[in-house]
């Protein structure tokens, strides 16, 4: 039988160390081939409460790991760069909890602008932001809109696009700390983690999700963590285990691994046919 309590990743987080700016020296950087048809990855998290069981740092973690997981398998001829994180995101719906760390919508939207400017002097064209913090989302579509449209730099964000297979109650209400992310954890960081503090909390269910709903609905109401979960869980974190994680966490990787190839082709073509 296999054993469901540890996972041991493939690829370590320092795997994308050769396409990390910051590592780089300024000769290193000035010497990078193509950098104008090249992507430069900012990943954007959050340092926030997951529940008694999960760190607060759970999105800056998961940011970092999906980047060492899924660079190795981008070929070394495709120009994608990594630039330092932003890891505190907008996160007041998780305020009242200890470890909640948050920044306003305005000075996100300011460290991302100066992000692409700084990127941009560096001779970069292209920025591709890996998200792993759903609250910062409205902030970041609105602001790489503008850095498209004032700064003249293709600007998108990036994610896997596969998806874990999980019940329809996780699928529809298990969004903050619940089975996916803490398997997540259990695959990456099991030391981190402490499968005898989870529980199983949901907003609603499936068969009574109500009229207003607090996420994926028609009408949505705005929140805060306290006024939908005693815990900081919106999920199961107490079905969650380690194989699941890791396979989840490949497959995710993969996938990701596989958008970021696709964008660097589709960036190329135009260059290619002479546009």
């Amino acid at each position: 039988m296999a054993d469901r309590t540890r996972y041991t990743p493939p690829h370590p987080h320092p795997a994308y160390r050769d396409r990390y700016l910051p590592a780089m020296s300024c000769a290193q950087i000035e010497s990078l081939p193509q950098r104008a048809s090249a992507i430069v990855l900012v990943p954007t998290g959050s340092i926030e409460q997951h529940g008694p069981h999960l760190p607060v740092g759970v999105d800056a973690i998961l940011g970092q790991s999906w980047l060492g997981a899924a660079l190795p398998h981008v070929p070394p001829d495709v120009g994608v760069y990594v630039a330092p994180p932003i890891t505190y995101g907008i996160s007041d719906e998780h305020v009242g909890f200890p470890g909640t760390v948050t920044i306003s919508a305005r000075l996100f939207h300011r460290l991302l602008l100066a992000t692409a400017r700084q990127i941009k002097a560096l001779g970069f064209q292209t920025i591709a932001v890996l998200n792993t913090h759903g609250g910062n989302s409205p902030t970041l579509v609105a602001t790489l809109r503008e850095i498209q449209a004032t700064m003249d730099m293709n600007a998108c964000m990036i994610a896997p696009a596969w998806k874990p297979p999980v019940s329809t109650q996780e699928a529809a209400f298990g969004f903050h700390a619940g089975q996916i992310e803490t398997a997540w954890m259990l695959a990456v960081a099991t030391h981190l983690v402490h499968p005898d503090r989870a529980r199983c909390e949901y907003p609603a269910t499936v068969d009574a999700p109500g009229r207003l709903r607090p996420e994926n609905a028609p009408a949505t109401f705005s929140w805060v963590t306290g006024d939908v979960s005693s815990s900081g869980i919106m999920g199961d974190a107490t079905a969650a285990n380690a194989v699941d994680g890791g396979e989840w966490f490949d497959a995710g990787a993969h996938s990701l691994a596989g958008q970021i190839i696709k964008l660097a082709a589709a960036i190329a073509k135009p260059n290619s046919s002479g546009h």
